[in-house]
């Protein structure tokens, strides 16, 4: 049996590796992690650039339609106004691009719900603005949700610092 004297540092060698391995792997651990957080980030950020231009160029046509259709109702165009029509096939492909980026269902049930009053002032069932805000701020909220899960969206009320 060996002395302390050859068998401690045989010993505390050992110890050395062991910790150095350890220390190696938690090391490696810790920086997949932090990788996979940082593609979390990076997806996220794309899936909001994507969405977000989706989400525009859905309320730039839905502004149009809005002020065709409700421009037509006050007397300004024929009933089988072909602008309108194409402005109207527009939006329901805006509504289509939302329904495939979207993560959420929410969004894209208020999607397409805001499409469908929209398309109701086309056809003239509907002729008053008030009507499509309701449609209106559920799209933008979705929208929002959507975006940023887990944010409130601002309601115009001042911030207070906490």
């Amino acid at each position: 049996m060996g002395s302390w004297g050859t068998l401690g540092p045989a010993l505390l060698s050992l110890t050395g590796v062991a910790l150095g391995a350890g220390g190696s792997l938690f090391g490696q651990y810790l920086v997949s992690r932090a990788s996979t957080r940082q593609l979390e980030v990076q997806e996220s950020a794309a899936h909001r650039a994507q969405l977000k231009d989706a989400v525009l160029k859905f309320v730039s046509l839905a502004l149009q339609v809005e002020k065709a259709a409700l421009t037509r109702s006050d007397g300004g165009g024929t009933a089988a106004d072909p602008a309108l029509g194409q402005l109207l096939d527009d939006l329901w492909l805006a509504q289509a691009e939302i329904d495939l980026a979207a993560r959420s269902e929410p969004l894209r049930g208020a999607t397409y719900r805001y499409a469908f009053s929209l398309a109701e002032a086309a056809r003239g069932e509907t002729t008053d603005a008030f009507a499509l805000r309701g449609p209106q701020v559920q799209f933008m909220d979705a929208a929002y949700a959507d975006m940023w899960p887990g944010h409130r969206r601002a309601d115009g009320e001042p911030a207070t610092p906490q």
